[in-house]
């Protein structure tokens, strides 16, 4: 029996719209709407008629089929799942492909992606995360601008789409890590706050406005989010969440909403975070709120900065060998010094959590996207540099995570790309720039690379290190307290050594040189 429930305390009624049709809804208790339409054949598209003159779509809409000014559409969410025998994989064995969905294959969805898992399998890869993937304004997005969190997006494939997808990643021996976006929403399409209090004009971040996790009426925005969280694993079979920038959750509450989606969800959750902060990841006996791992900028910023000597931004606090050596060693290089870039004391020590609890890469969408203006890291470096490169991401202790066509090292930019129906909105972004539909087209990877033997020969480099890290215990333990990193006097050689209980050792010698 079709079921339409919405939260909505703001507005003085509520009708269901569907066709030409309105149902009035019963108001009842913490500002709920509800109505019952037995005999209702699936699928039905549908809109709610706040106070009798906006037509707005379902905030927990599941599918968007004409995007985010669009209906609503309420359909048959059964499907053939071959998936029973999965059983996941642990952390420590996570080595992660991180690709955005439009630009990954020619075709741009998600079933597009199924045939190429075959490869993906060849390379060594055991678990793939996806890009935002949730509704958000016209065909082409980062996905950071998703306006409905429980709408697989129309142009990929939708629901449909993105569970065959999940079923033959599962089927092939792949986990799923779907990055979800708590902090804000989108700004075309962004209809929540005309429901309820589902914005907090307390906090601001730099994307919009910031979610309500403790302000008033913030109960059912907290549940809204935990419930979108467990949706993902429940009907979707989604292994792990990586949260976007949790620096920009902001919730004062006795209890962070982080350590209720951790209570809640019983996948693996990683966290983005720009606080070099190890509460996000402690447990809960010594204060933290125990989210399984987190992104390591630290690891990432001291490399490229040595290798490629560019000191703006935020790299203008890295350049120093030495901090290569303490991101491996620890974690975190800026655990309570001054950071020049910050112009204040920075960050926490993280010397005492294990290696796996650090994500560490060479480059990802963020880094190719903004810090490098869609310029990837083999454009910086020579090719013996990027070998030298990623020894060091495969073989330090921690989870290493690639960014799509590094394994061949791809040529193909990745610009910051958007789509937007609103003119005004477009205009803002970049003035306007980000709208071109060029750009999205020269960040789709171009697999016939490939074919040509430097490329060939970086896939194949990359396939052995990940064979090499399966196969030697001592290289794939995540155990930090195990391994010994240090220079040799010229501060050009790292060697990396490192243990196993079992008694196996390797030592590595990495020669560290720029461009």
């Amino acid at each position: 029996m079709p079921k339409f429930s919405v939260w909505a305390p703001k507005p003085k009624s509520i009708e269901l719209v569907i066709g030409d049709k309105k149902y009035p809804m019963e108001k009842g208790e913490k500002g709920f709407y509800s109505l019952d339409l037995p005999g209702l054949k699936l699928p039905v598209d549908y809109f709610y008629c706040l106070d009798g003159e906006r037509l707005r779509p379902d905030p927990a809409s599941k599918f968007q089929p004409k995007g985010v000014h669009g209906p609503s559409r309420l359909y048959d969410t059964s499907f053939p799942w071959t998936d029973q025998e999965w059983k996941g994989i642990p952390l420590i064995d996570y080595i992660i492909y991180e690709l955005h969905v439009g630009t990954f294959t020619p075709e741009g969805t998600f079933e597009a992606i199924i045939g190429k898992l075959p490869y993906l399998k060849e390379l060594g890869i055991t678990a793939i995360e996806l890009m935002p993937v949730t509704e958000f304004p016209g065909e082409r997005n980062w996905g950071y601008d998703g306006v409905h969190p429980f709408a697989p997006h129309h142009a990929y494939g939708g629901p449909f789409g993105f569970k065959k997808l999940i079923n033959a990643c599962h089927d092939a021996g792949f986990a799923l890590i779907l990055d979800v976006v708590y902090n804000h929403l989108g700004h075309e399409g962004n209809y929540l706050g005309e429901y309820g209090d589902y914005f907090n004009d307390h906090y601001k971040t730099p994307w919009g406005q910031a979610v309500n996790f403790d302000g008033e009426n913030s109960d059912q925005v907290r549940r809204y989010v935990i419930e979108n969280a467990l949706y993902w694993q429940k009907d979707f079979h989604v292994d792990a969440l990586r949260l976007d920038a949790v620096h920009a959750i902001y919730d004062f509450s006795a209890t962070h909403i982080l350590e209720e989606i951790k209570r809640d969800f019983k996948g693996i959750i990683f966290a983005e975070s720009d606080l070099n902060d190890p509460r996000i990841i402690m447990p809960h006996e010594r204060g933290g709120y125990e989210i399984d791992a987190q992104w390591s900028d630290d690891f990432h910023h001291s490399l490229f900065a040595y290798l490629t000597q560019i000191k703006s931004g935020y790299f203008a606090d890295f350049g120093d060998p030495e901090q290569i050596i303490k991101s491996i060693r620890e974690g975190f290089v800026y655990d309570g010094q001054y950071s020049v870039y910050r112009k204040k004391k920075f960050g926490r020590s993280s010397a005492s959590l294990p290696g796996e609890q650090f994500v560490i890469n060479l480059e990802n969408h963020d880094q190719i996207g903004n810090a490098y203006e869609g310029r990837r890291l083999g454009t910086f470096l020579s090719i013996e540099a990027y070998k030298k490169a990623s020894e060091l991401l495969f073989f330090a202790p921690n989870i290493p995570l690639i960014f799509m066509g590094q394994e061949w090292m791809a040529t193909t930019p990745f610009y910051y790309f958007t789509s937007y129906e609103d003119q005004k909105l477009a205009a803002t972004v970049n003035e306007g720039r980000c709208q071109n539909p060029d750009l999205f087209q020269q960040s789709k990877l171009n697999w016939a690379e490939l074919e040509k033997p430097d490329h060939q020969a970086m896939f194949q480099f990359y396939k052995d290190l990940i064979a090499k890290r399966k196969e030697k215990k001592c290289l794939s333990n995540c155990r930090k307290d195990l391994t010994e990193v240090t220079l040799n006097d010229q501060k050009d050689i790292l060697i990396l050594k490192r243990k196993d209980p079992s008694g196996e050792e390797e030592v590595l010698k990495i020669y560290l040189k720029g461009p």
